[in-house]
């Protein structure tokens, strides 16, 4: 059996596994409200059960370990009910977010089943 090459993540920052609710506010769908898979530095993923529009601004709100986070967004991506917002610049909202990720790297880390 030949080994399985592995395909490198081609994304900018890490993910992070996180669970929480999300609000979206969306001039073309109106109010959305679904909850969090993952998130990064650059970019959220959520699930929704009405679908959105991709590539509209978004406003997001969600709470995050740190505090509440009211942030622009970009949809970008979906699969399903699965759908990836790229954050648009926001230096206080983005202090939070990089503080969430930097706090759920230990932790995931931590509770790894491939480390010993």
């Amino acid at each position: 059996m030949l080994p399985v090459p592995m395909i490198p993540d081609a994304r900018r920052q890490p993910r992070f596994k996180i669970e929480v609710d999300i609000r979206i506010n969306s001039r073309k769908c109106g109010v959305l409200n679904g909850y969090t898979v993952d998130i990064s530095e650059s970019g959220i993923a959520a699930m929704l059960r009405i679908e959105a529009s991709l590539g509209e601004v978004v406003e997001l709100g969600f709470a995050l370990p740190c505090g509440a986070v009211t942030i622009q967004a970009i949809g970008r991506q979906r699969n399903a009910f699965r759908y990836g917002f790229e954050f648009v610049d926001s230096d206080s909202a983005h202090e939070l977010i990089r503080r969430t990720c930097r706090d759920l790297a230990i932790d995931q880390s931590l509770t790894r089943p491939d480390l010993p």
